[in-house]
């Protein structure tokens, strides 16, 4: 049975706290847990956030700005942060941020930030920050949890929003069922399972929107658990050949 709890207590981040050592201190943690934390948790102990007030958009900004009714600071460091946008329709910029993701906005989100006028920023490199975590928590507790680092992305076939893993160490991203038997026998040749975005998806459904819980403890899938810490989220990017909708 898989469990998600999230950790009570945790104060408002601010750039250089220990969110491991906060972690550790409000929640026991198994060594087979998955540490889920949304990606503005890690942001802001990083110090991945902007201040608009210090943003002098360009021209592509306040050409794309004016066309989408969008604040042409905010669309600057849209820009800042992707290596190219790849749709710009009804006010929303659908970007490829510079670690491969695609997304709104390349990630740029004002909400759950303090104060009117800043922004947080997509972690530099979400499985790096993973891998930091992990290795803290273990100095801490001689565990090895999995960690997750997770952002809500819409998606290409579906409406609404599910967060997804942008970060990872010590999980497998992936299960993959090609080649295997189904209940009646016959191959699968297309099947494989994102566990670390179903992971991120259950930790997202144990916590409200608004309840300021960034971290959720997920319990009972140690089987997808790695001693190692893996090959990351970047798994999980599909190639561009590979992309139906380019």
């Amino acid at each position: 049975m898989v469990t998600a709890a999230p950790v009570p207590g945790l104060p408002e981040l601010r750039a250089g706290d220990d969110l491991a050592r906060l972690i550790h201190e409000a929640t026991e943690i198994a060594p087979t847990d998955v540490v889920v934390i949304a990606h503005k948790a890690v942001s802001k102990v990083e110090a991945r956030v902007r201040r608009l007030g210090d943003v002098r958009p360009g021209a592509e900004a306040t050409r794309l700005a004016a066309a989408h009714d969008k604040d042409p600071r905010l669309v600057q460091v849209v820009l800042d942060e992707s290596r190219v946008v790849l749709r710009a329709v009804r006010g929303v910029l659908i970007c490829e941020t510079h670690h491969g993701f695609v997304c709104a906005n390349a990630g740029v989100d004002a909400s759950n930030v303090p104060g009117e006028d800043s922004v947080v920023l997509l972690p530099r490199d979400p499985d790096a920050s993973a891998r930091r975590i992990r290795d803290r928590l273990t100095a801490l507790t001689g565990a090895a949890p999995a960690v997750l680092i997770t952002d809500s992305f819409g998606r290409a076939w579906r409406i609404g929003q599910c967060d997804v893993a942008i970060g990872l160490a010590g999980l497998a991203p992936l299960e993959d069922w090609r080649g295997r038997a189904d209940h009646d026998g016959r191959e699968m040749r297309a099947t494989v399972i994102a566990v670390a975005d179903q992971l991120a998806a259950v930790a997202d459904l144990a916590r409200a929107k608004d309840a300021m819980a960034p971290v959720v403890v997920v319990s009972g899938a140690g089987r997808h658990v790695l001693a190692g810490d893996g090959p990351g989220a970047r798994a999980l990017i599909r190639a561009p050949t590979d992309d139906l909708f380019r």
